[in-house]
């Protein structure tokens, strides 16, 4: 397969990957985050920097990186979880923006805006980014028709009524954010190994809003649509690359484009591009079955 579409298909899949990890914290608990990106970074950057100065593979290393996103998680979430919505969103940016401060601070460890580059190479990156997304979007699946999955949800919609039903919301959401970290540091390792260069910037607000874009385009209640729509708007500007408006190629302009599409989204399908739709197997067996039965029944008649 051509480089180009390899590249192409990686950058997918990080991106569906790090949607799992925000569906699973907005899309099933309600809990807006705006830092999400920040856990992206630690992973990579922790991950990196052990198998820099131990020698160790990062096959090892990324162990420390996955642990340094669940420490930082709990602590973060601990006082966090508490507040109002609204305030937790607020303190997410706030969250981000120090850890991007950090990574530039502590320049002798991190490079700083230079860039880390001290990252291996790693030949046939494409399956293990598949693999990855493939037990992402599995996880994710199973928790939302499992048990957690429900009492996440029904915290989401109502949390007096959640606690009324017995369920430990304190305790739910701390382990709701845990996971959504734990999978953008996976998708901040694979990020790592794809560039190859880690810088602070990359890893900002923007990053983090982003993806919370591309979760309300899918819809915030439906998974298939949640890695649809960050399967697709993160490919699309590679298409307008080489188009150009006003001097500029059109792939600058990708963040008014998808201010534009969450506007449209908003007015005419406030659910989402699939709302409280998922792709299930079972299911289109069964219509497709449905169908060939009532082929089969219009011959005989």
């Amino acid at each position: 397969m051509n480089s180009y579409y390899v590249g192409l298909l990686i950058q997918a899949s990080i991106s569906i990957i790090a949607i799992t990890g925000i569906f699973a914290l907005t899309g099933l608990a309600g809990m807006f985050s705006l830092g999400q990106a920040a856990y992206m970074a630690i992973g990579a950057y922790i991950t990196f920097i052990l198998a820099a100065k131990t020698g160790l593979s990062f096959w090892i290393t990324s162990l420390g990186g996955i642990g340094a996103c669940m420490l930082v998680a709990w602590l973060a979430a601990m006082p966090t979880v508490r507040l109002r919505k609204d305030y937790f969103s607020l303190i997410s940016v706030g969250l981000g923006q120090t850890i991007t401060a950090l990574l530039i601070t502590f320049s002798d460890i991190t490079n700083g805006s230079q860039g880390f580059s001290k990252i291996p190479k790693v030949e046939h990156l494409l399956p293990l980014a598949l693999l990855v997304t493939a037990l992402s979007i599995f996880c994710v699946r199973n928790l939302k028709y499992s048990r957690y999955g429900r009492m996440s949800i029904a915290l989401k919609n109502d949390e007096l009524a959640a606690k009324s039903f017995g369920i430990d919301v304190y305790k739910l959401k701390i382990k709701v954010y845990i996971l959504g970290s734990v999978i953008a540091g996976l998708a901040g390792i694979l990020y790592g190994l794809q560039n190859r260069v880690l810088l602070p910037e990359s890893f900002g607000w923007t990053a983090s809003s982003e993806q919370e874009i591309f979760l309300f385009f899918g819809g915030t209640n439906s998974l298939t649509g949640a890695v649809i729509s960050a399967a697709l708007l993160k490919c699309l500007p590679e298409f307008f690359r080489n188009v150009t408006l006003f001097g500029q190629s059109l792939q600058e302009y990708r963040t008014i484009l998808y201010c534009i599409l969450i506007l449209l989204i908003i007015n005419f399908r406030p659910s989402g591009l699939m709302g409280e739709h998922e792709l299930s197997f079972s299911r289109l067996r069964e219509r497709l079955s449905g169908r060939r039965k009532k082929k089969e029944g219009g011959t005989d008649g």
